[in-house]
This record gives C-alpha cells, sequence and structure tokens, in this order.
C-alpha cells in the first residue's frame, strides 16, 4: 500500500500562492473528499480508466493510483489507467512530481481542455473513460470570458448543454469532461451549491438527470475549503438513460464521509424546471416546510397575480420630478403619479399619500410622463422636443411603439412587491393609489378578501415560512441579490384567508408599532411577532416548529449573501 506524502505549506506556496489560485478558480481539495471521490469512481475495478480533467497538482490522480494499485494493477499499466489534462504547465509538472515521488505514474496532458475533442470527436487523444472525477476551477462569470469562454460554451453545446453568458467555468468543465465517459460510466465531482440554486445552472440540472440513470447529491453542513467562502455539493452519478430522482445525503463535514454508503441517503424528486434550492436544507426543516405551506398556505396568486410595472425604456426621462415639471410648464393632466423608480423609499408596510407628497417635495421623481392628447403642444411639446434631442427616442422600447413619448400605462395595483433584494421581498399596501415602474412587481386583488388582503398581507407575510419561501422560489444573483420574477413571485406561500383573519385581529393593534419598527430597520423583531401570532397561535405549530423555520430561513438567506 503506497503512503502519500502531502505537500507541505512551504511546498505550497512555492507551487501556487494563493491569489494565483484563486485567480484560476484553483482550490486544494482536502484528502478526505478527494478520497470517497474516488472510491466512488473506481469501486473495485482494477482496470477501471479514470480522468480528472482538471487535474491541478495530481491531488486525485494520486488517489486513484493509489487505490488502483490497492486492488491489484500493474504499476506499469498506470499510464494507461490514470489520466490528467490541466492547461497549467506548473501544476502538472508537480503532478507529474508527486506521482513519481509515490512511484506511480499517470497519462498527463498540458492541453486547454475544450481544445481535447472527445471520443466521439475525430482526433481524440485519450481512450473512453469508466470514471471522471475531480474538482473543476470556479471562476466566476466575470472573469471566465475572451475566447476561454468562447470554447467552453461549444464544447458544452457540442453535448447538448446551452450556457448562459452569466455561467461560471465549473458549468463548461463538467458536461464536456463527461463527454469522455462510456455510458454506463461513473462521475465523482466537486461542485459549488449553486448548482442547486442559480438560475444559470438549470441547463446543468436538467442535463444531469437527462445524462445519468442515478445520481447522488452530498451535502455539508460546514464550509469544507479553508481559502474560499464558496460551498460545495459532491456529485456522484453513474449509469445512462435519464434518472426521476436522486439520492441526497447530509454530513457535517469530510470526516464523515468515510462512514456514509453509497446507498445511504433519502430518495427526493427535483423539481423538473427551476432550482433545487430547497434541497440544501436538512431533511427535517425541508418536509417540515412542505408539510406547513400544504396546510396553512396558499400562493400569492390566490389573491392575485403579481405583474410588472411600466417598462418606459428611459426612466431618467420619462419619471420626472417637481422641479423638471414647472420647469417645462408640464401640467398635471399630461403626467400620471407614480411611486418613484427604485424601491428604497418603500421601508414601511404602506405607501401612503402623504409619502407620495413628502417623495415629491424632496425632490423624487414622482410623476410619469403620459400626455393626454395626441397632439403635442406646451409644455409637453418642449419637453418631447428636449428627448429628441438627447437621443430618447433612439432607445429600443422607444422605437417599437407609437408615439415613441407616451410610455404604455400600468393598471393601479393594490400591493407593491420589492422583487430584488439582500434581505428578504416584501409587500407593501399602495394606499396612495398610484402607479409604478418595473424596478417593482405589482399586485392586483381577486375577489372577496381584497380588503383583508390589502390590509393583513404586508404585515402577515413578513413570517418565517413566507421568507422561507422566498429563498425556494427566488434566484440568488451576484452580491447576494435576491431576485423573484412575477412566475417566482406568484408561487410565494402567503397564509391562508382563515389563518391571516384569526392572526390580523391580534396584530391590526399593533399595526403602528410593528410599522415604526420595521422602517427603523429592526425587522427581526417584527418578524419574531408575527410568527408568535401566526405560526404558534393561530396556526398552532409547536415552537420547537417554528424556530425551525426561521433557522431554516436564515440558513439560506445565509448561504445566498455569502456565495
Amino acid at each position: 500500500m503506497q503512503v502519500r506524502a502531502l505537500p507541505s505549506p512551504d511546498q505550497e506556496d512555492a507551487l501556487d500562492d494563493i491569489a494565483a489560485r484563486k485567480a484560476r478558480g484553483a482550490f486544494f481539495t482536502p484528502p478526505l473528499i478527494v478520497d470517497f471521490l474516488t472510491s466512488f469512481a473506481v469501486r473495485g475495478d482494477p482496470s477501471a480508466k479514470v480522468l480528472d480533467p482538471t487535474c491541478g497538482d495530481g491531488e486525485f490522480l494520486l488517489s486513484a493510483a493509489e487505490r488502483l494499485s490497492r486492488l491489484g494493477c500493474d504499476i506499469a499499466d498506470l499510464d494507461e489507467r490514470v489520466f490528467g489534462i490541466d492547461i497549467d504547465g506548473p501544476s502538472l509538472q508537480a503532478a507529474s512530481t508527486r506521482l513519481e515521488d509515490a512511484g506511480f505514474d499517470a497519462h498527463l496532458l498540458e492541453r486547454d481542455l475544450f481544445e481535447v475533442p472527445t471520443p466521439e470527436q475525430l482526433g481524440c487523444p485519450l481512450p473512453q473513460m469508466d470514471a471522471v472525477v475531480g474538482n473543476p476551477p470556479f471562476v466566476r462569470y466575470q472573469e471566465h470570458s475572451g475566447p476561454a469562454r468562447k470554447r467552453s460554451v461549444r464544447a458544452a453545446l457540442q453535448q447538448g448543454v446551452r450556457l448562459s453568458g452569466l455561467a461560471s467555468s465549473w458549468a463548461s468543465v463538467l458536461v464536456h469532461a463527461s463527454a469522455f465517459l462510456r455510458p454506463e460510466g461513473r462521475l465523482a465531482i466537486v461542485l459549488p451549491a449553486e448548482l442547486l440554486t442559480v438560475h444559470y445552472a438549470e441547463p446543468i440540472r436538467l442535463w444531469l438527470r437527462r445524462r445519468f440513470g442515478a445520481v447522488t447529491l452530498v451535502m455539508f453542513e460546514r464550509l469544507q475549503f479553508e481559502d474560499a467562502l464558496e460551498k460545495v455539493v459532491l456529485v456522484l452519478a453513474h449509469g445512462s438513460g435519464g434518472c426521476e430522482s436522486f439520492q441526497l445525503a447530509y454530513v457535517h463535514d469530510a470526516e464523515e464521509l468515510a462512514t456514509l454508503g453509497f446507498a445511504d441517503g433519502f430518495g427526493v424528486t427535483p423539481a423538473d424546471t427551476g432550482k433545487w434550492t430547497d434541497l440544501l436544507l436538512p431533511l427535517q426543516q425541508r418536509r417540515l416546510f412542505r408539510e406547513i405551506v400544504e396546510e396553512h398556505f396558499v400562493t400569492l396568486q390566490y389573491f392575485g397575480n403579481p405583474e410588472l410595472g411600466t417598462v418606459t425604456g428611459a426612466n431618467d426621462f420619462f419619471a420626472l420630478n417637481e422641479e423638471t415639471r414647472q420647469y417645462y410648464g408640464l401640467s398635471e393632466s399630461d403626467l400620471t403619479p407614480i411611486s418613484p423608480p427604485g424601491t428604497r423609499h418603500l421601508k414601511g408596510l404602506s405607501f401612503t399619500k402623504g409619502n407620495w407628497t413628502n417623495l415629491r417635495d424632496s425632490g423624487e421623481r414622482v410623476w410619469l410622463l403620459n400626455p393626454s392628447s395626441d397632439q403635442l403642444a406646451g409644455g409637453v411639446a418642449r419637453y418631447v422636443a428636449h428627448g429628441q434631442k438627447i437621443g430618447i427616442d433612439s432607445a429600443y422600447k422607444c422605437q417599437i411603439r407609437t408615439p415613441w413619448w407616451r410610455p404604455p400605462e400600468v393598471s393601479v395595483p393594490d400591493l407593491f412587491f420589492t422583487y430584488m433584494s439582500h434581505r428578504y421581498p416584501r409587500l407593501i399596501a399602495n394606499t396612495a393609489g398610484v402607479r409604478f415602474l418595473n424596478s417593482m412587481h405589482g399586485v392586483r386583488f381577486q375577489g372577496d378578501d381584497k380588503r383583508l388582503a390589502m390590509s393583513a398581507l404586508p404585515l402577515l407575510c413578513l413570517n418565517s415560512v413566507t421568507m422561507l419561501g422566498a429563498e425556494v422560489h427566488g434566484r440568488s444573483y451576484g452580491g447576494g441579490l435576491l431576485k423573484m420574477e412575477p412566475r417566482e413571485a406568484a408561487m410565494l406561500p402567503t397564509p391562508a384567508p382563515a389563518k391571516l383573519y384569526q392572526a390580523w385581529q391580534v396584530l391590526k393593534e399593533e399595526r403602528g408599532q410593528l410599522d415604526r419598527q420595521l422602517r427603523a430597520g429592526t425587522w427581526t423583531n417584527v418578524v419574531k411577532r408575527v410568527d408568535e401570532v401566526l405560526l404558534h397561535d393561530a396556526m398552532e405549530l409547536p415552537l420547537e416548529a417554528v424556530e425551525e423555520m426561521r433557522s431554516a430561513a436564515g440558513l439560506l438567506r445565509k448561504r445566498r449573501l455569502q456565495a
């Protein structure tokens, strides 16, 4: 049995400093994770052919060589069994040295992975593989650009996966590397946990279900990479023909992997489309969330469908403040009152006529150009001429409507919905009765619950179950931003009318106090009070269950903000 000699910190520094590795998206994989993945990849097959498509300094190659040797593979045959590709020459040389020092060999290629033809293409320098292992580089789209991105996107497309311009490097590596597998081969790989949560990874999620016959996801409760904040998921897949469900396993850290059998875990059926964010939750929390939602909640679309605000094509021109209105002599009959662009001014539970007046007097853009006549005259003619002079009429949205200077009118909503946020989306009662732009969504109520919903939903939706639902259904973007498109917002779990009414009878007397707390930024106190009245008292959930929901919402929010 070969004993591995891990590189000392001095050797690691000599090979590659941390800044340079981060620039390449390269991070040293903990040995326990490496051994777990190569164990799955090799299984008990001493003749298995194993590829690490971005092998770096050879940690996975060394583990695979050791395992094959223990199974009886002749060391002289290892260069026909263990294969590594890497574009970085110094790293590849380090891999070669490590293998030689341990008495092993491997077939190494210093190439850009995306320039290496697959076995289905002419000129492939490698045989078809029994297993692909590794930890692909994690380079975000801002740095993964230029010719390298074009090659990677083209390689993924050749395998039937169309990646968006926001895709990080790992996505194309995963797809292209799997093309070297034989149909019944095995994949054992480290991926960022954003595989489950980001919109750009949806083609990868669909591809995993379509390509492999069985897939297991292993989640960690703790960060496993000392010099990276990204949480990871281990993907173990094999076979072909597609699969309906996955196996899902949770471990505290890498040390628990040794006790995890490949048949451990439990079955899950991921959504056919959209994110798999809820899979990040421990089983108990995920099941509890689903049970509570099914019994006590309805979707937001029960009350009314979220709608897009007015798309002007040039908010800086079409949204005016009072000073601009007076300067051009625009009549209020040629303007529509609006909530100003953005949502920072929406701090409380409602947007009132008084709020609108204060914003108008403080210089905010509270008017939308909406001339009452097609005949331009007076102040409207002067302002439209100004717009033409600065080229507003050539903006795309302006070019495709007639006349260009009249934006489409959107109905007055009952609620505003802040669909982009770092904390949580909110519902705000539109008691001012103004229209809105596309910096937020609007909700117009249906049915007999309108009065109750308009009063109660903005406060009662500040509960841990609804906030967890926002994390599950929303999209996570760079910098931790949570975004909900209308279709996703429509699925937001909101309290069912009976429970909404019951809790509102208690909390309506406290609305003013809770509104002041919310405006002051102490939103966690508001959530705790709503949880107590709605989840515990009205829905009769045990305090332990309420705390589980609050913990789960906090867990996913923290993951998002760290991404």
